[in-house]
């Protein structure tokens, strides 16, 4: 940026007192919060300072210090009031006046002439002149197109203006051209300028650009957020400057947050007899065996079998049972003897 251009405005600063700032159609929370901050430190030194749009603000707006005080028209207050209307040849006969000094009002009152006064109350225009501006700030603004009617080129051949905004496609119209892709956002532009001028900064101007860069730079979590953005945010924060959650980002948080819904009661477990809570097992087990594609085990007898009977065949037998030590394991188990069941009397090898 040319640092020639901050000398040229604090000059203009300097010699003139009435000044203007605009901003486009459909501006931006950082496009209004920068041009307010540039209107309030201008009121502070004292300046004649006008702030127009030619749409009114929107509710998003509302929140920004001194959104009371954007007009559409570039006149201020001071000038001469101008009343036009429309007159044909002997419609008005005379124009004269008389003040209510109880009321505190003046009437301007225009006597019909031989053919009648032939327009309406919405004819009738009320205009100022002698009240536009020297200085006028431009900001956030591509082209002149989009101040509508608020740019008129002939009535401001002699203002002086001064182009600021960080948008690339800007035309880089006026006689002071301060436009900065470098910056993420028009507040810390503005921002920087005030610091550079050394122009005042009260707490309600760092609000203001303080929200305008939290909204610009998706509250600092924009991958375009420049390091010019952190340091003018620290700096607006030792002003009196506090973070508050945008809106944008508390509507996507309200969307995201589920709904508050009291803990529903857990159902209790119900007791189950020893009985069922076998046959329930015995059931699990079974299906278990199905998906793994296990054999089938064979289930425990109901009852326990006569100690007095012997198993006919190795396919009755109980697989708990652990097998007879020295036996032989074979396919097929050989039958007992007859008197396996008979009380033994041991017979050692050696006499007695």
């Amino acid at each position: 940026m040319d640092t020639s251009a901050f000398q040229k405005i604090n000059d203009l600063l300097e010699k003139n007192d009435k000044v203007a700032i605009a901003v486009g159609k459909n501006p931006t929370l950082d496009d209004m919060a920068a041009a307010l901050s540039l209107y309030l430190s201008f009121k502070q030194i004292n300046k004649q300072v006008t702030i127009v749009s030619p749409t009114n603000p929107i509710v998003e707006l509302s929140n920004l210090v001194g959104i009371d005080k954007v007009k559409s028209s570039l006149e201020g207050d001071s000038g001469d009031l101008i009343v036009s209307f429309p007159y044909q040849d002997r419609q008005i006969e005379k124009v004269s006046y008389n003040l209510d000094e109880e009321a505190h009002q003046l009437h301007i009152i225009v006597k019909a002439g031989e053919a009648g006064l032939q327009f309406d109350e919405k004819d009738v225009q009320f205009r100022r002149s002698g009240g536009l501006p020297k200085l006028l700030f431009i900001l956030g603004t591509q082209r002149l197109t989009e101040l509508e009617s608020l740019f008129d080129a002939n009535a401001l051949k002699e203002t002086t203006v001064v182009n600021i905004d960080n948008n690339q496609a800007n035309q880089r119209f006026g006689e002071i051209v301060m436009v900065s892709p470098d910056f993420s956002s028009l507040s810390e532009q503005i921002g920087n300028l005030l610091m550079v001028l050394d122009l005042p900064i009260d707490q309600d101007t760092a609000q203001n650009l303080l929200a305008g860069i939290s909204q610009a730079t998706e509250n600092f979590q924009s991958p375009q957020t420049s390091y010019i953005a952190f340091e003018i945010a620290a700096m607006l924060m030792r002003k009196g400057a506090k973070r508050t959650q945008g809106y944008a980002q508390a509507r996507v948080q309200q969307q995201n947050r589920a709904p508050f819904s009291s803990p529903q009661p857990q159902p209790q477990p119900q007791r189950q007899s020893p009985a069922e809570l076998q046959q329930r097992l015995s059931q699990e087990l079974k299906a278990m065996q199905q998906q793994r594609g296990e054999p089938r085990r064979a289930q425990f007898p109901q009852s326990r079998p006569n100690q007095n009977t012997m198993p006919n065949s190795p396919q009755q037998i109980n697989p708990i049972q652990q097998p007879v030590r020295g036996s032989v394991q074979n396919d097929q188990q050989p039958e007992p003897p007859s008197d396996w069941l008979e009380p033994k009397v041991y017979k050692g090898s050696t006499p007695l």
